[in-house]
């Protein structure tokens, strides 16, 4: 039975941290196991305090000291995962756990190295959102493909799933919003076998708390770019 640790930074999000867990434990996947780890990232509203309540909904929660980023968890919750596959999850209720079942298909059926989640796919259902976040991810995704020589529709996508012996966390240089670019370079760089599905997307506006700007897209076409060239690092 794979495992699949499932990641999730959380900073702010007393509101739906504990929605989304409880949607993580309703999963039933025949043949899979899910570890769950929370990264409580210097939370400054009840957050931590409402995780505490409910230790029964993830195998490891990760406080740490400060706010460091959203890359800076990441980090710290790969560092424990153990599971034979990682999976990212953000902790508001723009993705839904109900998608597992269907990331997992291309693992257990084509021996798949790499899945993401596309919104792009004739999803179930998808909230209108921002045109220039569409556009802006349009952008970085034929940047990537033309790079890897790939056919990916949504590589920013939060649910993204690889085997986790592809990447040691300890080669990540990055920790802002350009670590997810960072990643899926050397994920798919290693890997063979890649695969898309379609998942449902239900997006937040800036009033409901979204955290990503338009500051955010440089740095990532950069992090694409030496991504595509960097010496991979020994292992």
């Amino acid at each position: 039975m794979p495992r699949l640790s499932i990641i999730i930074p959380a900073y702010n999000e007393e509101a739906t941290i504990l929605a989304v867990l409880e949607r993580i434990a309703e999963q039933k996947i025949a043949g899979v196991e899910l570890e769950v780890i929370v990264i409580d990232d210097g939370s400054t509203d009840r957050t931590a305090a409402l995780l505490a309540t409910r230790a029964d909904l993830y195998a490891r929660c990760i406080r740490m000291p400060r706010n460091g980023g959203k890359g800076a968890a990441v980090k710290a919750g790969l560092a424990q995962a153990s599971g034979d596959f990682v999976l990212f999850q953000d902790a508001d209720l723009e993705y839904d756990p109900v998608d597992y079942a269907r990331l997992v298909v291309p693992v257990l059926r084509h021996n798949a190295e790499v899945v993401i989640g596309s919104r792009l796919l004739a999803p179930p259902y998808a909230r209108v959102h921002y045109f220039w976040h569409k556009v802006a991810n349009r952008m970085l995704t034929l940047l990537f493909n033309v790079l890897h020589n790939t056919t990916f529709t949504d590589i920013y996508s939060c649910y993204l799933l690889y085997r986790r012996g592809l990447l040691d966390p300890a080669e990540l240089t990055t920790t802002g919003w350009q670590q997810h670019a960072e990643i899926l370079g050397l994920v798919v760089r290693r890997g063979r076998v890649y695969y898309e599905v379609p998942i449902s997307y239900s997006g937040r506006t800036y009033a409901e708390g979204k955290k990503i700007r338009a500051g955010h897209f440089w740095p990532i076409v950069a992090t694409v770019i030496w991504g595509r060239f960097r010496s991979l690092p020994r292992r």
